[in-house]
């Protein structure tokens, strides 16, 4: 069966260099001195049988000087076309810079979704300020993928990640793919019915070991959000052989296995099929 990670870092050191040092200092006590590299990147996709990978920009640059650059994912994908997808990211704080620059990765660097994470840019999903990003997304055919719940970005505040606040953005932007990451823990309930009511909302389950993902997520799935839900990995946080191992010993149906495994990313991510 084919595999699509929909949610993955790229924290080369490159990219880890980029952090705020407060934020780096955590990660660095995590990995040491072995930052996984590209390479090891493919080697964790190769042993867990994913075929392709998401890996995402980060632009929290006005706010918490942290970027991810656009240029650095493209660069990766350039080196393995066949096996990673790049999403950029752009900071709303930029206003009309931040459209042009969307724009520009996707027709020149093919990117193929936006990735915004509100805690870093300090602004809800739904503040109007984003509201011509979603536009730009909308023109240009491409997702748009939020970090939702929980996190350990030190200094942040969990009050910008409420799976909630998609609900309106689903509502006035009702062609435009919206991705809730992590399940939206611990707001897994807000993060169900938000997908369940908008057909224009999914959620992955990225970040997460599968056996720690609370059964509730697991029977939604397996029923009214089954062709909603995508598979994630949030690696280097959580190796993908880890995930997929665990996922075998989930009981899910075929169906619903097939569409997280992958069907449901090739009906999200445009350029799959």
């Amino acid at each position: 069966m084919e595999i699509i990670d929909t949610h993955s870092q790229l924290w080369t050191e490159e990219a880890i260099m980029s952090m705020p040092e407060a934020m780096r200092e955590g990660y660095v006590r995590i990995f040491g001195d072995n930052l996984p590299t590209l390479a090891d990147t493919i080697s964790d996709m190769d042993a867990a049988g994913v075929s392709k990978s998401v890996v995402v920009a980060i632009d929290a640059e006005t706010v918490w000087d942290y970027r991810v650059t656009n240029e650095v994912v493209a660069e990766a994908v350039r080196q393995n076309p066949d096996r990673l997808i790049g999403f950029a990211s752009v900071d709303p704080h930029k206003g009309r810079a931040a459209r042009r620059e969307l724009r520009r990765a996707v027709e020149q660097d093919g990117m193929k979704g936006l990735k915004l994470l509100p805690h870093l840019i300090e602004l809800p999903v739904c503040d109007k300020l984003i509201y011509p990003l979603y536009q730009e997304a909308h023109e240009l055919g491409i997702p748009v993928l939020f970090h939702m719940g929980t996190q350990f970005h030190t200094g942040t505040k969990l009050k910008f990640c409420r799976p909630l606040d998609v609900d309106e953005v689903a509502v006035d932007f009702p062609e435009l793919k919206l991705i809730i990451a992590h399940f939206g823990w611990p707001w897994y309930e807000e993060a169900m019915a938000v997908t369940h009511r908008n057909l224009n909302v999914y959620f992955n389950i990225a970040g997460w070991a599968p056996k720690r993902i609370p059964e509730f997520v697991f029977k939604y799935m397996n029923g009214p959000v089954q062709d909603k839900a995508l598979l994630g990995s949030d690696y280097p946080l959580v190796s993908r052989e880890r995930i997929v191992a665990e996922l075998a010993e989930i009981d899910l149906k075929d169906d619903t296995r097939e569409k997280l495994y992958y069907k449901n990313a090739l009906e999200v991510i445009p350029g799959l099929v």
